[in-house]
């Protein structure tokens, strides 16, 4: 005789609670919280943050495993204490930190066992390198109870998670074009080296929590400081350089042009900076702009206007380094325009033609008529993510509490 209902997949089937695995880097946190809200429980989820030891020389031993870091901190500590020099570690609190938790794999793995009975399976989401080792160790240790969603490729072991989720251009290094520019001697230790299974989801560029819903919120909340702006409104989200995508003062040199001779169109120009824009960027454009009648820039200090910005812009302008910020501009359906791409190598180069090739996107040359819009099958990259966890779920026989 077969069991009943709740021991074949049906109570103990159905996931009603999300834990995230943050990196404490908000490009990476951001997608999981992201794909956890898309299925439905930002109210049931707990974030907890893989961390490192920060300050002097650990800043520059990022690329270590976390693990090993961790030991070399240890031991640094101990020869420091020997010759009389005690180290103070920077506080939770410091930092931000104080009511997240550590993200511990034994810790995780035995709540998901013991409260199966009554809370059902658990959903782990993590994002970037540094929660691979944690995310991949939850599920060894308890692979009855949980579903491992990991997003970023974690270059090897595919077969420790139960999804994988990645941009297309992750597999840049598997084309013809790619191979060509690596020496036959390097090959083998470039990854991925195998084309994506079937329990590979690839999206065009990065998951986000900017969905429809996100934005009526946003515009509603920022109504009173947007909404009266003369129209058209151009946003300006401007990252910072990063190693496949290298730019400096002639950027900013160049976009601060370019805006200039647009400017004519625009009604209102906001620009924002992120965290990893370079002050000698930053103060290129508000040297020459910040003077301007039609130009705010935000300041870092007062509330994030990003989802505002999101939710009110009739166009953006992005540099070519964030494929966050551009891939949300590129899910609202707006104009979107790209400066920078010709700075981007290697797969930020493939993900820039891929978005060119939808017609999502189109390079900033300081011609356009802003008050011209055009349209695009927006990026949903998020909600088609979310569906693929779905039928993923639904082949193990669980599914997500509607």
């Amino acid at each position: 005789m077969g069991g009943p209902e709740i021991f074949g997949g049906g109570f103990y089937g159905v996931i009603r609670r999300a834990i995230v695995i943050g990196n404490g880097f908000a490009g990476s946190e951001n997608q999981s919280i992201g794909l956890v809200r898309a299925l439905g429980l930002s109210n049931h989820q707990s974030l907890f943050r893989v961390t490192r030891p920060r300050g002097g020389i650990h800043e520059r031993l990022h690329w270590l495993p976390v693990s090993l870091h961790k030991k070399l901190d240890y031991v640094i500590k101990q020869f420091q204490t020997v010759r009389g020099k005690k180290l103070i570690p920077l506080s939770a609190e410091k930092c931000g930190l104080s009511d997240i938790l550590e993200a511990d794999a034994k810790h995780i793995s035995k709540m998901a066992r013991e409260t199966f009975e009554m809370d059902g399976p658990l959903l782990v989401v993590a994002s970037g390198r540094d929660t691979i080792s944690v995310a991949s160790y939850i599920k060894q240790l308890a692979p009855e109870n949980v579903f491992v969603v990991q997003i970023q490729h974690p270059r090897s072991g595919l077969n420790r998670f139960d999804l994988v989720i990645t941009p297309r251009h992750d597999y840049y290094p598997l084309t013809p074009h790619a191979q060509k520019q690596i020496p036959w001697f390097l090959r083998r230790w470039i990854t991925p080296r195998e084309p994506p299974d079937r329990h590979v989801v690839l999206t065009v560029g990065a998951l986000h929590q900017a969905d429809s819903a996100a934005l009526r919120s946003a515009a509603s909340a920022w109504h009173d400081k947007l909404a009266s702006l003369p129209r058209p409104l151009l946003v300006v989200n401007i990252g910072g350089p990063a190693s496949r995508c290298r730019y400096g003062a002639d950027l900013a040199k160049q976009l601060t042009v370019l805006l200039q001779n647009v400017l004519w169109s625009c009604g209102s120009l906001r620009i924002s900076f992120s965290r990893r824009t370079p002050e000698k960027v930053s103060k290129i454009l508000v040297r020459e702009l910040a003077n301007h009648p039609k130009v705010y820039i935000w300041n870092g200090e007062e509330l994030n206007p990003h989802m505002g910005h999101l939710s009110w812009a009739d166009a953006f302008v992005i540099t070519a380094d964030s494929v966050s910020m551009l891939s949300e501009a590129c899910s609202t359906g707006k104009p979107v325009y790209v400066i920078g791409a010709e700075h981007c190598k290697w797969k930020f180069a493939d993900f820039h033609k891929s978005l060119l090739e939808r017609g999502v996107v189109r390079p900033f040359t300081g011609k356009e008529n802003i008050s011209e819009s055009w349209s695009y099958s927006p990026l949903n990259d998020t909600a088609e993510a979310a569906s693929r966890v779905h039928d993923a779920l639904a082949e193990r026989g669980w599914k997500v509490q509607s």
